[in-house]
């Protein structure tokens, strides 16, 4: 255990010193600052209806997990594994006091850890910003479906982190494992639309599983069923990534 809080405090600190955490940040507040302002402008512009303060938070989310943050995450990931390899500094890493598990272990968790500081930072400061501009619509239930949201999401992201990891065992080169997550990512989107009834298999459609946890008539046992296919996901390719990783010779 002791060997794995030194291979996780070294992975984050990593992750800090690369300044991809201010980035992901600042790209998050700037989107989340530019959406408020396009609302506020249809609102008076247009006399479109704009969101209230607890919908717009939802709506950021849904933007996010489909573009901005799966975006973050294959860079995040892909520096970790893919870069260290062209690198050369994973064989240093490497021989530390530490069983390859472990040391991949706290790899994956550092990339788990940013995905979920990425969702609370946008989870509160989009909440901010839509109290600012208004106020009248605030609810404690509405913090509430919100809060419910944003953590849930977190379940179905490492799917995709895993998944990413994966690719980046698999390919050496960073760029490749980027545009190939790219490609998947559209591909599986892409076949959730055109075999709608299948969708719920593709880890893409996932994505939206806080959906289903914030409808007035919550379904407990297609709550569980996800639940149990994303774990199943998790342990596959978790074990899958973790298979290449252990037999490579660095």
């Amino acid at each position: 255990m002791v060997g794995f809080k030194a291979a996780l405090t070294n992975e984050l600190e990593k992750l800090y010193k690369k300044k991809k955490v201010v980035v992901a940040a600042s790209v998050s507040l700037i989107f989340i600052i530019l959406g408020q302002l396009c609302i506020t402008g249809l609102r008076t512009g247009f006399g479109v209806r704009g969101v209230s303060s607890m919908e717009f938070p939802l709506l950021v989310l849904s933007v996010v997990v489909n573009s901005i943050l799966p975006l973050f995450t294959a860079l995040v990931a892909i520096d970790s594994f893919s870069g260290e390899f062209s690198q050369n500094t994973m064989k240093i890493a490497i021989t530390r006091p530490v069983t390859r598990l472990k040391f991949f272990t706290a790899k994956v968790t550092a990339i788990m850890i940013f995905i979920l500081a990425n969702l609370l930072f946008v989870m509160i400061f989009s909440t901010i910003i839509g109290l600012i501009f208004n106020s009248n619509s605030f609810t404690t239930q509405g913090i509430i479906r919100i809060l419910i949201s944003y953590l849930v999401t977190f379940i179905p992201m490492t799917i995709l982190a895993l998944f990413i990891v994966l690719l980046t065992n698999i390919l050496r080169s960073g760029i490749s494992v980027f545009f190939l997550t790219i490609l998947f990512f559209i591909a599986f989107k892409g076949l959730g639309i055109i075999f709608s009834n299948y969708s719920s298999l593709f880890f893409t459609s996932m994505l939206d599983w806080y959906k289903i946890w914030i409808t007035s008539n919550i379904s407990f046992f297609k709550i569980f069923r996800q639940f149990l296919m994303i774990c199943s996901y998790d342990i596959l390719l978790f074990t899958g990534a973790y298979y290449l990783f252990d037999k490579k010779d660095f």
